[in-house]
């Protein structure tokens, strides 16, 4: 079972090192875990959606996880922005606000021009995203049985 308490104990920080971080995680009624909206998805089905709040501040949750790892498939923020359906503007928003937050970048950039650019996870990034699609399917298997009696109870299929 999920610990939701704020008071929920050590964290791993990305570094593989604990720390105590209250956070707190937001669970929405859904099954599947969340894909990337750059992928095609299936007929709909119950969804799991999770937000982890830190206590940094840090807000990680479904969009920026995917943006990170849309990052890392395409290893440009334009053009993970892009896949994505948003604005590069609004991308780097997002990455420079869990760089912010997390107290260290979790996305490296190499400037554009004529040699090109681009972009990369660092260690921290990919360990976030790791770790996030941990916390998701440990999340999904633990609630299976209760989104689906919701459901039923619902007139959900």
């Amino acid at each position: 079972m999920l610990d939701q308490r704020p008071d929920a104990g050590n964290r791993q920080d990305c570094r593989g090192g604990l720390i105590a971080l209250p956070a707190r995680v937001w669970l929405h009624a859904d099954m599947a875990t969340t894909p990337s909206r750059s992928t095609r998805t299936r007929a709909p089905a119950h969804r799991l959606s999770i937000r982890i709040d830190l206590a940094s501040g840090a807000r990680i949750g479904p969009g920026k996880v995917a943006l990170l790892e849309e990052i890392a498939r395409s290893g440009s923020i334009s053009a993970a922005g892009r896949a994505l359906k948003m604005s590069y503007r609004r991308a780097w928003e997002l990455v420079e606000d869990l760089n912010s937050h997390l107290g260290q970048p979790v996305v490296s950039t190499a400037a554009g021009g004529a040699g090109g650019g681009g972009a990369q996870l660092t260690k921290a990034g990919a360990t976030l995203v790791a770790q996030y699609r941990a916390v998701e399917e440990a999340a999904r298997k633990a609630t299976q049985r209760h989104v689906a009696a919701i459901a039923r109870a619902c007139g959900s299929k």
